[in-house]
């Protein structure tokens, strides 16, 4: 009897470890950014991702062009051209990358800005993109605060519903002074839009305002659909921006709590190359973020 109530007894801790291994991914998706590789043309981006097997790409720019509904790769002429490409490389476009910026109350600005992030939407919807960056981005002293939040959760709304029909999700960062989990759910949560989400860089969030992983995780699980991934040195003085697992941000901690969490998407390594150029060259960078990755991830 009692052999076989030890039998029973470890036959369910087995399958619910089982249950539990069936849920969670069993390889992370990897993209990486074109911001880590402002010298390279679309061929080269492609050679360097399927050599250093990653699965998808992020494309911020094209050989520091940030323009991209305007690039000729994407023109009625070359649209065709430049998809084959990537299917042939087997490598998935996951994401594009706006500049458009949503925290502005001058009439003008603000359609400027949502006139970008719908070509963008356009753009995504022709490549089979599922994602397209738009930014906060700021909170500045001249606008309240609370006119500012508002203004950002109705242009959500607007691109979310130009999106509806496209495929499309709009995906906000936290990037830039919104970056509190509190402030990025209430806009979440106000927006309430199925074509609406986070991108989160956990990074961004925690050199500001120390919130851990699973503080930001917590709050934010149910909007994100995209990550950027990056580390770096933090001193009082600033960032110093680092290869994979060399900086003192909790890294390990964010990439735990996004595979305990379940999340499937894109684990996207955003080398800011084009912004800072001192820091290590992306034929270095990128493959040790390949194959580095999953000894923090696992």
């Amino acid at each position: 009897m009692n052999n076989r109530r030890e039998f029973l007894k470890q036959s369910t801790g087995l399958l619910g470890l089982s249950a539990l291994d069936f849920t969670a991914p069993a390889k992370p998706l990897l993209s990486f950014s074109t911001l880590g590789c402002p010298s390279w043309n679309f061929s080269q981006v492609l050679q360097h991702a399927t050599e250093n097997k990653y699965a998808g790409i992020e494309i911020r720019g094209i050989k520091g062009d940030l323009d991209l509904p305007s690039n000729p790769l994407f023109s009625s002429s070359n649209m065709a051209k430049t998809k084959r490409e990537a299917a042939d490389a087997n490598i998935k476009i996951v994401n594009l990358g706006s500049s458009a910026n949503l925290h502005f109350l001058d009439p003008s600005k603000r359609q400027k800005n949502l006139v970008e992030a719908k070509k963008f939407i356009d753009l995504a919807h022709q490549l089979d993109c599922p994602f397209v960056r738009v930014f906060p981005n700021d909170l500045p002293k001249d606008q309240d605060e609370n006119a500012t939040v508002e203004t950002i959760i109705n242009s959500l709304q607007k691109l979310g519903d130009y999106a509806k029909t496209s495929g499309v999700k709009v995906l906000l960062e936290s990037h830039g002074k919104v970056i509190k989990s509190d402030m990025l759910l209430h806009i979440m949560q106000s927006a309430n839009h199925a074509n609406v989400g986070l991108v989160w860089d956990f990074f961004n969030m925690w050199s500001i305002t120390k919130e851990s992983p699973e503080q930001m995780y917590t709050s934010l699980k149910k909007y994100i659909f995209h990550t950027h991934i990056k580390d770096a040195i933090l001193t009082e003085k600033g960032e110093t921006y680092t290869l994979l697992g060399e900086g003192n941000s909790p890294v390990r901690e964010a990439l735990h709590e996004l595979k305990a969490g379940g999340y499937q998407g894109y684990y996207s390594f955003e080398w800011e190359k084009l912004w800072h150029p001192e820091i290590q060259e992306p034929e270095i960078a990128i493959p040790h973020y390949a194959k580095n990755f999953t000894k923090l991830w696992m």
